[in-house]
């Protein structure tokens, strides 16, 4: 979390309770004025949101938090790999071969996406 400025009116609110209703807003999808009153004034986490948003910082949690969940599953910070999945796609009798995808048990045309 970023430090107090050096400058300017003292903090009033702790950064945890700021995270606390933003992620409340993520999980439960509720507007910025129906926050509960246990949280800060809604204004506040929204000045917070924006500022955190605009200078970058939320991603940054966002990739510590990724890399510590994966420590935690006992798996490499970094991902080494990648997967590129397909998807079968149902074909008229004119519109040329057809397949067969046994792990579907679908026939069609397998395209790549």
């Amino acid at each position: 979390m970023p430090p107090a400025k050096r400058l300017g009116r003292p903090r009033g609110t702790e950064s945890r309770s700021v995270l606390d209703a933003i992620l409340y807003i993520a999980r439960t999808g509720c507007q910025w004025r129906m926050l509960p009153k246990d949280f800060p004034p809604f204004t506040t986490v929204q000045g917070y949101f924006y500022g955190w948003r605009d200078t970058g910082l939320s991603e940054t949690i966002n990739f510590h938090l990724l890399l510590q969940a994966r420590e935690a599953a006992g798996r490499e910070a970094s991902p080494s790999a990648g997967v590129i999945d397909s998807q079968s796609v149902k074909t008229t009798e004119s519109g040329g071969p057809r397949g067969y995808d046994a792990a579907k048990r679908s026939t069609g045309a397998s395209a790549t996406l």
